[in-house]
């Protein structure tokens, strides 16, 4: 799995994000609780993966809720964020149902029933996938603006007395509007990919009784941690760089990584990578631990609303999982996205 060396190709400027949310659940979760059904400490678990703790939906809580929750924290900030929103994708692996989409779902609570929905389904690449579909029907002009949710419930589609995968996920959402913003700011450029040789290092069963190649699935996310941990090292800081050169820019010329939250050892092989400091990044995978297609969106807004993402600054969004895939965004900010 390689990513490609093809040219430059910037993007027009003035399409970005527009306004940003994010919701986490009520209950916390720490690296204690695995203690008494998994053969584990709460310190092993902090040692190899970084993470100290994470959320869990409430019983009654559906991913379609936390997204509109997010969405809801959006609109707390900036009250006209939804104008002109005539499409809703949401980024999700633990969707509530194959259909209706939990886009729909979401859509239909915020006000926004009748516009385009549909689900976008690439693990923990997906919100980035889910921007870049956003940025090309903005730039098609076959929508004015687009929600883009990243949504999960995954301490449901985890087996929780599978140490191999109980103890690194957790739950929440993030939403951010895709739309016109000052020449200047916006996306520079996307870079996607996946290569299905990987599955069966991480999958989750869907309608089929077996994976290609006669692998049976069972009811819950199945991970090889090892081989999905030496594929993220590399391609995590492969596919930001990769984003900036299509920008026509260096990956020393980052000042913001936001990167997806699976394990600060392959953040820090990223940074390294990308002739980083870890100072350039936003971590919260210890509060959160891996949220899937949520842990971006809850990143970014975390680093624009404690202050250290600032408008000019360049930003890539990175992400890899399930496919195996993976994706980067490189963009400008524009910091009235942050303004209420």
């Amino acid at each position: 799995m390689t990513v490609p060396t093809s040219g430059p190709r910037p993007l027009r400027s003035g399409i970005g994000i527009t306004a940003l949310g994010a919701y986490v659940p009520d209950r916390v979760v720490p690296n204690s609780y695995f203690e008494a059904h998994l053969e584990t400490t709460a310190e092993w678990i902090e040692s190899r993966s970084g993470i100290r703790e994470r959320r869990f939906a409430a019983p009654e809580q559906t991913t379609s809720g936390l997204g509109v929750l997010a969405v809801r924290d959006l609109l707390a900030h900036r009250p006209d964020a939804l104008d002109g929103v005539d499409s809703v994708i949401c980024a999700t692996s633990s969707p509530d149902a194959m259909f209706p989409s939990t886009a729909a779902l979401i859509a239909k609570e915020v006000g926004l029933a009748g516009a385009a929905a549909m689900d976008v389904s690439v693990a923990c690449s997906g919100f980035v996938y889910a921007l870049s579909v956003a940025y090309g029907l903005v730039a098609g002009g076959v929508a004015r603006r687009v929600l883009v949710v990243g949504a999960e419930v995954m301490s449901r589609v985890v087996d929780q007395h599978d140490r191999n995968t109980a103890i690194l996920f957790g739950d929440g959402a993030g939403a951010v509007v895709v739309g016109a913003v000052p020449d200047g700011c916006g996306f520079q450029s996307f870079e996607l990919g996946a290569d299905a040789a990987g599955g069966p290092s991480l999958f989750l069963r869907g309608a089929a009784d077996r994976l290609p190649g006669g692998m049976p699935m069972g009811p819950y996310l199945t991970q090889n941690g090892r081989e999905v941990f030496k594929f993220a090292v590399r391609m995590l800081g492969d596919c930001a760089d990769a984003a900036m050169r299509r920008a026509g820019r260096q990956g020393s010329d980052i000042d913001w990584l936001i990167p997806h939250q699976a394990n600060v050892r392959i953040i820090e092989a990223a940074v390294q990578r990308l002739g980083l400091p870890m100072t350039r990044t936003v971590v919260n995978l210890d509060r959160y631990g891996n949220t899937s297609a949520a842990s971006i969106p809850l990143a970014l807004c975390e680093g624009v609303r404690d202050g250290r993402v600032q408008h000019g600054q360049q930003l890539v969004l990175a992400g890899f999982g399930g496919g195996l895939s993976w994706a980067a965004a490189a963009l400008t900010w524009w910091g009235g996205a942050a303004e209420a």
